[in-house]
């Protein structure tokens, strides 16, 4: 397999999911946003250090080399820019690297006859959700560049396979990604400011931060705080190993599955559970609502449970401890290593 942005958060545990499961695996990474120790990281939980190509996925003649090298039978597609609140403000960012990236990457599968493909999508499509929790068929009206990029990449992978049977795809939306691996060797590294809740109070765990940010208390929800369906990064990696293995007999299809726990934590829920786990205060300050967030969020994950036989099984409690094991062991991330 090769996984493009596999030094990534999600793609390095999806990695680690499809070495235990006797998969081979190659990576194709800017590290950009990344780093090698997250590759040589998976190497030591498995045993088996994947093949890193260090390349982007908008460069036609490095993909189609690695691939032609790698000869895979399949692609898991995770490169990619993926900050809803910074796609507002560089929205021509956004679709320049999402969208070419994605041509390019497809480009160079057609051209290497490989032709099944794992797409890396996201909640963020739908927006304000009509209905609750959402399910797959709902209508997709996204709030931010970002979402606009993962939606116009979905449609790209269809018109792909309904041009060429041979193909077949799995379109994965997940909601919230959080927690690391167990081991603690990996977990989320963010560039900068942190762009997402449990890694921000990791860094205030740290003492990285002094505080969190905390956007938006005067939601419609119980406590005033936006909810979201928060799964563990490991259940997420079993998942795309089950659409990959559902890809086997789906040839001509796209099939686009939720990837989420079904229920709703709200922020402060979160902030508890972290403190509980961390032993730390965590101070938090009350702001305005960030533009393109939306209230309320959570997943249908039926289709996933009846077509893929998956589901997800971690708690939050889950997912904070295990976040916290990574970052206390890496308070500066993969530069404490």
């Amino acid at each position: 397999m090769l996984v493009t942005g596999g030094a990534g958060y999600i793609g390095s545990h999806t990695c680690v999911a499809l070495l235990e499961a006797g998969c081979e695996v190659a990576v194709l990474d800017s590290l950009d946003n990344s780093s090698t120790a997250a590759v040589d990281a998976v190497g030591e939980i498995t045993g088996r250090r994947p093949r890193l190509f260090v390349a982007d996925c908008r460069d036609g003649a490095a993909v189609e080399k690695a691939m032609a090298e790698v000869r895979p039978d399949a692609v898991l597609h995770f490169a990619g820019l993926k900050s809803a609140p910074e796609s507002l403000a560089d929205p021509l960012r956004y679709y320049r690297h999402n969208l070419e990236s994605a041509a390019v990457l497809l480009t160079a599968m057609e051209r290497c006859g490989v032709r099944r493909i794992v797409f890396s999508s996201s909640a963020a499509v739908y927006g304000e959700p009509e209905v609750l929790p959402v399910p797959e068929t709902a209508a997709t009206r996204p709030a931010s560049p970002y979402g606009y990029s993962k939606l116009v990449v979905e449609q790209m992978i269809a018109d792909v396979v309904r041009a060429d049977a041979r193909w077949s795809a799995a379109v994965l939306r997940y909601f919230n990604p959080v927690g690391a691996h167990p081991s603690g060797l990996i977990g989320e590294d963010p560039e900068g400011v942190p762009g997402n809740l449990m890694p921000y109070l990791l860094q205030v765990a740290v003492g990285r931060r002094p505080r969190l940010p905390l956007y938006g208390a005067d939601y419609p929800t119980p406590d005033g705080t936006a909810l979201r369906d928060y799964i563990h990064v490991m259940d997420l990696a079993d998942g795309h190993r089950a659409a990959l293995e559902h890809l086997d007999s789906s040839a001509g299809l796209v099939s686009t599955y939720n990837l989420g726990t079904g229920r709703g934590a709200s922020v402060l829920e979160v902030v508890a559970a972290m403190r509980e786990a961390t032993g730390h205060p965590l101070p938090y300050e009350e702001l305005d609502r960030r533009p393109g967030d939306v209230a309320r969020l959570w997943a249908d994950p039926a289709r996933a449970r009846r077509e893929l036989g998956w589901s997800a099984s971690r708690t939050l409690p889950e997912m904070c401890r295990d976040a916290w094991v990574w970052q206390s062991a890496h308070p500066q991330g993969f530069r404490s290593a």
